[in-house]
């Protein structure tokens, strides 16, 4: 049974699992958008969502905190230069994810995961356009 079981494994170590979920988020703050399977977006999202709300207070506490879990200093810069101004009228709920369908060659359901309240880059053309690839 999987009581009170919040996590998924995706088929990692523990240190495996962090690891890849602070790379998603750190990519997803450098790029502002990313492509990936449904199943790490939600990682993502998951992680990308409590880092914002930490980073919230803007404090050395809170940097300090997001530094411990992300490991990049740079990342954690635009996240508080671009990122925080643009997500403070929102009490959450900072990330969207679109499903693209599946991948071709093992057939994952494959996801955007972006930030929303961001200019928006995504088009229901750019959206068809990765689904036929």
């Amino acid at each position: 049974m999987r009581h009170r079981v919040k996590s998924t494994k995706l088929g990692r170590s523990s240190a495996h699992q962090s690891a890849l979920a602070a790379s998603l988020v750190c990519n997803l703050i450098k790029e502002r958008r990313i492509k990936t399977t449904l199943s790490k977006a939600k990682v993502a999202r998951s992680l990308a969502e409590k880092m914002v709300t930490v980073a919230r207070k803007d404090t050395v506490t809170a940097r300090r905190r997001i530094i411990s879990k992300l490991h990049q200093k740079d990342a954690v810069g635009l996240l508080f230069s671009d990122i925080i101004p643009i997500c403070v009228g929102r009490e959450g709920g900072y990330t969207r994810i679109l499903k693209l369908g599946r991948r071709r060659s093992d057939s994952s359901e494959m996801a955007i995961i972006e930030w929303v309240g961001l200019p928006s880059v995504t088009t229901t053309t750019d959206i068809e356009a990765e689904k036929s690839e």
